[in-house]
């Protein structure tokens, strides 16, 4: 099954479900609606993995109010981004590790031959292709940093 047809039953569940899956209602037909739009953008259907970065795209939107409305105290917004947040999780693929992280990124270097800092570029633009998705990208950078100084 792919993502999209997740994510169009999930719709269909959560319409079922009345007012328990309002939330997760709203939140996926926010992101069907993103789907949709790229698609006319692009005039083409678009593969999961396009999927995948919208919905990593809304994710972090997302965590960048969440700062904001935990700023202006306002609780019951900051709940509702946490809801948001983890129903959207569901639909990235599984999440790799900070080993792993690791792992890749000390191939990665020894693969473009990287010596150091000036590096960086070449080893983010040959690491994150690897990752998209699958990695928050502070993580990856922080990694390659490390390894890199």
């Amino acid at each position: 099954m792919s993502l999209r047809e997740k994510l169009v039953a999930d719709v269909k569940i959560a319409m079922k479900a009345r007012q328990a899956g309002k939330l997760e209602l709203t939140t996926l037909r926010m992101v069907m609606a993103a789907i949709k739009n790229k698609e006319i953008d692009a005039k083409v259907e678009i593969s999961d993995d396009d999927i995948i970065e919208i919905i990593v795209k809304g994710i972090k939107m997302r965590q960048e109010s969440l700062v904001e409305y935990e700023k202006a105290d306002r609780e019951d917004q900051v709940e509702q981004l946490h809801q948001e947040i983890a129903i959207l999780k569901r639909y990235l693929p599984e999440q790799l590790g900070e080993g792993e992280v690791r792992r890749l990124a000390e191939e990665t270097i020894e693969a473009v031959g990287a010596q150091g800092p000036k590096d960086m570029g070449k080893v983010m633009g040959a690491m994150m292709p690897k990752v998209k998705g699958k990695a928050d990208g502070k993580l990856v950078n922080k990694i390659v940093q490390e390894l890199l100084s």
